[in-house]
């Protein structure tokens, strides 16, 4: 009798997961897991599930899986186990990515056609102001018109002192319009200055989110986006993907970060985490407060969308 399944469920309870969030993680279905700890691999589908189930397990919980799978059987490797448990750690690896990568392009699409019926609206609206601006531009042209031909009457009438006192009125009225004009355009500028400084900065609001998968908008980012994962107080994994490309992960101990720089370009950053709660990010140099998002998870998903 072994004590494989003794010493995976230690690693795994040492680690703070459950067999939910170890399902979540290793894709593994629940009753299998329960198999593996209580050793009782003929509940497996066949060898070849039981190898690659237990290698899994061991990799996520941080424990050596060729020492465990040399309990299983005579505990002699042999070469075509070796080529076996290969194949079969890449077949589940491929399995794993093409199924995030499907996920990613359906949740691409379907905000797409969440944002359909709002774009309509703003071009309705637009279309809507565009017409009230021409007409009251068009009545503004033919009063102003108007106005013109009147005063143009009067001049004709008046004395040459009424004239000069105009000419003296006119020039009042131009140095105060342009007085005016000049403190418009002060006001003006430093709004616009404000405004500027109001814009510096990355910054993430909340989408939408359902169970475990939170979305964010991530706006005003540099062109290169930093994000640094740190882990405090327990082990954590990670892993982040890319426009659906796992660019890295890992499983950190206490007091180790790792950084990663998002190529430019990059439309959309996803962070799987295993142990949220003992699991710090930031993006761009600045703390990504993630946990006030629902903070009894442990295991989450979080998707930035970079605008």
């Amino acid at each position: 009798m072994t004590e494989i399944g003794k010493n995976l469920k230690n690693a795994r309870i040492e680690k703070g997961y459950t067999l939910d969030d170890l399902q979540q993680i290793t894709k593994i279905q629940k009753r299998y897991l329960i198999a593996i700890e209580d050793e009782k691999f003929d509940a497996l589908p066949g060898d070849f599930y039981v190898k690659a189930f237990v290698r899994q397990y061991a990799e996520t919980v941080g424990m050596d899986p060729e020492e465990l799978l040399d309990e299983i059987g005579d505990g002699t490797p042999k070469p075509a186990d070796i080529t076996e448990n290969a194949a079969t750690r890449e077949d589940v690896r491929s399995r794993i990515e093409s199924t995030r990568q499907s996920m990613a392009k359906t949740n691409k699409f379907n905000r797409l056609l969440s944002y359909l019926p709002t774009v309509i609206i703003v071009l309705i609206v637009v279309a809507i102001l565009g017409s009230i601006y021409f007409v009251a531009w068009n009545n503004h042209q033919k009063t102003a018109d108007s106005q013109q031909i009147q005063s143009s009457s009067t001049k004709v009438s008046v004395s040459s002192d009424d004239v000069s006192s105009n000419k003296k009125k006119a020039t009042k009225k131009s140095s105060s319009q342009k007085d005016s004009s000049s403190s418009a355009s002060s006001t003006s500028s430093k709004k616009k200055d404000s405004s500027s400084a109001k814009k510096k900065g990355s910054r993430i609001s909340l989408d939408s989110n359902s169970g475990s998968s939170f979305v964010y908008n991530l706006k005003n980012s540099p062109k290169e986006n930093i994000v640094k994962v740190s882990v405090k107080d327990a082990s954590a994994w990670t892993a982040v993907s890319v426009d659906g490309t796992q660019q890295w992960q890992g499983t950190l101990s206490s007091g180790e970060d790792h950084e990663l720089k998002i190529p430019s370009g990059a439309s959309s950053i996803a962070i799987n985490l295993g142990n949220s709660k003992a699991t710090k990010i930031e993006i761009n140099g600045r703390n990504f407060n993630f946990m006030k998002d629902n903070s009894s998870l442990t295991v989450r998903t979080l998707t930035l969308n970079i605008k």
